[in-house]
């Protein structure tokens, strides 16, 4: 099965340091700020998720949600979620440890498109 989201070794790393300190998170892909290329980190409660998100999977056993919207502008690409330097400016859990989750993007081949559209259908 393809995934719609995969986490560098960076993000994993973070991710467990995260989970360490505060226990479960949960991530939703900015559609505001940032040129649209934050992940943002967030405990349970802090925002709610609802019929206007879609959940795309897990990483570092988390769930990763993305705007209904935005998913539909970027649902022909595999998000990469990454770790840069700095904070970004954004409101995610990760922001004091002076990094920011980062994401990148690439095209699925059109097998796996073809595979995402497949499974999308049963």
């Amino acid at each position: 099965m393809v995934e719609k989201v995969i986490a560098t070794e960076a993000a994993l790393r973070l991710i467990e340091v995260l989970r360490q300190k505060h226990g479960p998170v949960f991530f939703h892909q900015s559609g505001g700020c940032c040129d649209n290329s934050a992940a943002n980190c967030y405990l349970p409660g802090e925002i709610t998720m609802g019929a206007g998100d879609v959940y795309l999977g897990d990483i570092g056993n988390s769930p990763f949600y993305i705007g209904r919207s935005q998913y539909e502008y970027w649902k022909h690409t595999q998000l990469i979620i990454d770790v840069i330097e700095g904070t970004g400016g954004t409101f995610s859990l990760e922001g004091p440890e002076g990094v920011a989750f980062h994401t990148r993007s690439r095209v699925f081949t059109d097998e796996e498109w073809a595979e995402i559209l497949a499974a999308s259908t049963t």
